[in-house]
Parts: C-alpha cells; sequence; structure tokens
C-alpha cells in the first residue's frame, strides 16, 4: 500500500478510537437510569480496535496510536522514516473523531464540556490520584499493551489472532486504567479531547504523550529480548 493510503487508514481508524471510545464516556456512560459507567467505556475502546484491525490493519497495520508506532520503530518493526506521518494521520484523526463527537454532544439544551473524557491527573483524575501515580500507570499500561501487540503480532505467534488479543488487552487495561487518569496509553485520543475541554486538559496533556511513548519505548526494547527475536534492519 502506498504512504497516501496507510495514512489515510490511519486517519480513518483514530477518528473511530476516538468517535467510539471517548463518546460512550461522553453519551452513554452516565445515562440517567441505563449509563453504560467504567465496564462499559473500556469495552468500547477494546471495541474499536478490534475492529479497526480487521478492517485496516492489512492497510496500514493499525497502529491509531503515537505510542505504538513509537513502540514498533523501537522494535525494529516500522521504519523510522515513516514515524512522523503516522503520528500526524493520528493526531488528525483523533482531533476529528473529538470535534464530531463535541457537535453531536453539544446538540443537548444545557451541555457543557467539562473534561471531556480528558484525561488527567490530581483534581482531575477521576479517583483523584497524584501526577506521579497517574505517570507510572500510564509507563506501565503502555507498557504491557505494547508488549501484548509485539508478541500477538509475531510471525511465530497463531495467525489472525491478534486483533482480538489486542482489543481485549485494550479493554482490560482501561478496567485497570479510568479511575486514575480516564486511561491514555494514547496520545492521539488524549489530544482529541483535551482541544475541546476546559483548560486544564490541555495543560496536563504533556504527561499523556511523554508516558505512554516511554512505556512504548521500553516494550519496543524489552520485547525482543524477551522473545529472543532476530532484530532486522530498518
Amino acid at each position: 500500500m502506498s504512504l497516501q493510503n496507510r495514512l489515510a487508514a490511519e486517519c480513518v481508524g483514530t477518528f473511530w478510537l476516538v468517535f467510539g471510545g471517548c463518546g460512550s464516556a461522553v453519551l452513554a456512560a452516565a445515562f440517567p437510569g441505563l449509563g453504560i459507567g467504567f465496564v462499559g467505556v473500556a469495552l468500547a475502546f477494546g471495541l474499536t480496535v478490534l475492529t479497526m484491525a480487521y478492517a485496516i490493519g492489512h492497510i496500514s497495520g493499525c497502529h491509531l496510536n503515537p505510542a505504538v508506532t513509537v513502540g514498533l520503530a523501537v522494535g525494529r518493526r516500522f521504519p523510522w522514516k515513516e514515524v512522523v506521518a503516522y503520528i500526524v494521520a493520528q493526531v488528525v484523526g483523533g482531533v476529528i473523531g473529538a470535534g464530531v463527537l463535541f457537535l453531536i454532544a453539544s446538540g443537548k439544551p444545557g451541555f457543557v464540556a467539562g473534561g471531556f473524557a480528558s484525561n488527567g491527573y490530581g483534581a482531575h483524575s477521576p479517583g483523584g490520584y497524584a501526577m506521579s501515580s497517574a505517570l507510572l500507570a500510564e509507563i506501565v499500561l503502555t507498557f504491557m499493551f505494547l508488549m501484548i501487540i509485539l508478541g500477538s503480532t509475531d510471525s511465530r505467534a497463531p495467525a489472525g489472532f491478534a486483533p482480538i488479543a489486542i482489543g481485549l488487552a485494550l479493554t482490560l487495561i482501561h478496567l485497570i486504567g479510568i479511575p486514575v487518569t480516564n486511561l491514555s496509553v494514547n496520545p492521539a485520543r488524549s489530544t482529541g479531547p483535551a482541544l475541546f475541554a476546559e483548560s486544564w486538559a490541555l495543560q496536563q496533556l504533556w504527561a499523556f504523550w511523554v508516558a505512554p511513548i516511554v512505556g512504548a519505548i521500553i516494550a519496543g526494547i524489552v520485547y525482543p529480548i524477551v522473545a529472543a527475536e532476530k532484530r532486522p534492519q530498518a
């Protein structure tokens, strides 16, 4: 596939992740008497990745996440020369997804954006967790997410099941991390909603770029060692 096609696929896929995952949090999580809660939001994020992995995995690899792209590049599964282009496409898709969601949500009388499913720490953590806890959680959960991605897409792994493992992994880490940070593990997912939320979301956005990318880099180094993987030249 041409780079143009792959970038378009990443943009569409990240749009779906943000619109579907954050949309479930904004529109459905606390719906009176019928809200889906944390479990529903976690499942929604997992389903967006699972469905897109089957829809565009054969086109772009279905990264949908700057941290994933960086982690794959560190693990020599993706060329460094295309990293920036992928990240730009993912962020654009995430912003469009959040923008469409904002237009829908603002159609309800009395709508206030508030946090708008943004990620945060301290007073803006769902559970009131400190910045140190938030950073550690994002690093560890991104690390494990990348380990699962690298393992399930290893040429020695059973073929065809990677999207299921990755989708379930994203669901699980949301179940763990939503109370701490609203869970990011994805800078593009964090950037989109932050642009439409209250000002604190942009002020804290740095953490949700730095921590996921650090976790992904560690996984990109560790997985080839654990798996005794021969590292091809990028």
